[in-house]
């Protein structure tokens, strides 16, 4: 069992809840498709690599007439990260005992018109303390309405707390969420932030925000999209994207790399990807 200081118990608490926010309105939205689909929790145990329990975490995941695949996982891990990769992670060059605990979030939808998404945040310990994730969309068929709205989302949670997090968060999603051997971004953009150790309760409550932006802006485009109808032209055009997704979650992400490095469970790291993809 991982001995939590308060920090570590409010940013664990915070995301826990979160996650109980999110699935009840996703479930909510296949309920109002008729829907009796509901998210399966299976609980994980992490043993560190000294051989000390390492924590662990909860994976849920949904297979509805909505979300064809939704996974929303909460994990809370630590002890020491091994080699040249904790060389890597920020603070931990100096000394590899580190703490994480965040929430993760994959969307891939069931109709081609609705938006699949990424959400992740999160509390790092090392010898540094920070806040990093953020929010990106993902859609198939994108609709400039849709991205406004949900930029203007995130706008809105960052400039509350400082009116540069928005521009600076919003490049940082655009370079990072870039399929370099595609010459393509994975999706329409978002934020990502990262090493965000300002004023920790400042940083918290930054981070706060971002998890209620999007449990208010993203449910609202599902429902504006799920019932369209829609062609075998548009699903085969969702498949082929999909396999983009996916290459960039299995060659790119930092957090795929983190969470097998720090042997995480392997099922909720790869919740990510799709159920089905094509490549044409």
């Amino acid at each position: 069992m991982i001995e939590l200081d308060d920090q570590q118990q409010r940013a664990r608490a915070w995301f826990e809840s979160l996650r109980t926010a999110i699935c009840t309105e996703f479930e909510a939205i296949e309920a109002e498709a008729g829907s009796d689909a509901r998210f399966e929790y299976i609980a994980w145990d992490r043993t560190d690599p000294s051989g000390e329990p390492g924590g662990g975490g909860v994976r849920g995941v949904m297979k509805g007439k909505v979300f064809e695949k939704v996974g929303v996982n909460v994990s809370t891990v630590g002890g020491s990260l091994e080699g040249d990769f904790a060389k890597s992670i920020h603070g931990a060059g100096e000394d590899p005992q580190f703490f994480a605990t965040g929430v993760s979030l994959v969307a891939h939808m069931a109709n081609p018109h609705a938006p699949a998404v990424h959400m992740n945040t999160r509390f790092l310990t090392t010898t540094k303390r920070w806040f990093g994730g953020g929010a990106d969309l993902n859609p198939p068929m994108p609709y400039d309405e849709d991205t406004a709205d949900f930029h203007a989302a995130l706008q809105s949670a960052c400039d509350a707390h400082d009116p540069e997090h928005y521009p600076r968060f919003k490049q940082w999603a655009d370079e990072y969420f870039y399929i370099p051997h595609r010459k393509t971004h994975r999706g329409v953009g978002g934020i990502f932030y990262d090493h965000l150790e300002s004023d920790w309760e400042a940083d918290f409550a930054f981070t706060q925000d971002v998890g209620r932006a999007f449990l208010e802006v993203f449910p609202r485009l599902v429902r504006k999209r799920m019932g369209m109808d829609f062609t075998a032209e548009d699903k085969q055009r969702q498949l082929e994207w999909r396999g983009r997704y996916a290459e960039f979650n299995l060659i790119y992400d930092r957090g795929t790399l983190f969470g097998l490095k720090t042997g995480g469970n392997i099922d909720a790291i790869l919740m990510s990807l799709p159920p089905m993809a094509a490549w044409s």
